[in-house]
């Protein structure tokens, strides 16, 4: 079983108004004590993608753990720690024969029989959500609430990775709820350094 930090800080391209922005939010969440962090971009060309992830390695310290949305090919061409795949992405284990055994697999559920199905696949960690309402996606699925995330709970042992509208009045519940982690995307992006340490404080 991996150990797995209580934040997972999600850097979605969208959110940015550049990619220097976004680096420097990635260099300020790490130096206030964030260790995971997930590059997503969805609209960016395949070369902009690996171009702004190896810059992301480059930057910040080996310590921190990189994994790449979607693309298990740029994940590992820009020397990411893993990769993390949606239910209409490449398969967890078409993904893990790209980027081999020793490389971090997550994948996205949002009911129980999706957890059920990533729980049999050799995925690291299971993401469930969206638990509260979200603005990250134009089309998500629907909230399940504290109830999918104990839901979620019960049937895997596998790391759970709580995502969809946690911020730092939530976040609690959420683990107290049985995720072993909360993704948070927005509430990281106002104030890095002030919200990273407050959910660093909070979920200790």
């Amino acid at each position: 079983m991996i150990a797995f930090p209580r934040l997972y800080a999600i850097l979605d391209m969208s959110c940015f108004a550049s990619c220097e922005n976004l680096l420097n939010t990635a260099e300020t969440l790490s130096g206030a004590g964030v260790n995971l962090l997930q590059y997503r971009n969805k609209s960016g060309s395949a070369r902009e993608m690996l171009d702004q992830a190896r810059e992301l390695r480059r930057r910040l310290p080996n310590s921190v753990k990189l994994i790449m949305n979607d693309r298990a090919d740029l994940a590992l061409a820009a020397g990411f720690d893993g990769v993390h795949v949606g239910q209409d992405d490449l398969s967890p284990e078409a993904a893990r024969r790209v980027v081999g055994e020793t490389w971090w697999l997550g994948i996205s559920t949002h009911n129980p029989e999706q957890v059920k199905e990533a729980d049999r696949t050799s995925a690291n960690y299971i993401a469930i959500g969206p638990v509260f309402a979200t603005s990250s996606k134009a089309k998500p699925d629907p909230v399940i609430g504290l109830d999918g995330v104990r839901q979620a709970r019960v049937l895997t042992r596998k790391p759970l990775v709580a995502i969809g509208g946690i911020n730092r009045a939530n976040c609690k519940s959420v683990i107290e709820a049985g995720a072993d982690s909360v993704a948070v995307i927005s509430d990281l992006v106002r104030e890095p350094e002030k919200s990273a340490q407050e959910f660093l404080r909070i979920l200790r």
